[in-house]
């Protein structure tokens, strides 16, 4: 089911992948990461497909998570890095043709 959802690039799952891949520390509310509720209100997406996205991302092992209640995601690079270059997940958000880079920068 997930790869069929990779076929025809999962937009959502690649927004709450790349806000994670480049939210730095400094804009955390906590120094343990973001939690669902302020990602969603950053992607623009729902508290619920957030959560359902952060899971896939969870199980790939490319995002930590710490906390019981609430959690704290943060992106792991280390991880990331290491997945292979055939993985859906990684070929996603490799993908920068359409991704406005001026949402996660100021220069």
């Amino acid at each position: 089911m997930f790869e069929l959802e990779i076929e025809n690039e999962d937009k959502e799952l690649k927004q709450v992948g790349l806000e994670l891949m480049f939210l730095t520390p400094e804009k955390y509310s906590n120094p343990e990461g973001i939690t669902a509720v302020e990602l969603a209100k950053r992607v623009g997406i729902s508290v619920e497909i957030v959560k359902k996205k952060l899971k896939i991302l969870y199980n790939h092992e490319i995002i930590r998570c710490s906390g019981m209640n609430p959690k704290y995601w943060q992106f792991d690079e280390y991880k990331y890095q290491r997945l292979d270059e055939d993985d859906e997940i990684y070929r996603l958000l490799c993908s920068f043709d359409d991704v406005d880079f001026d949402r996660y920068f100021s220069y």
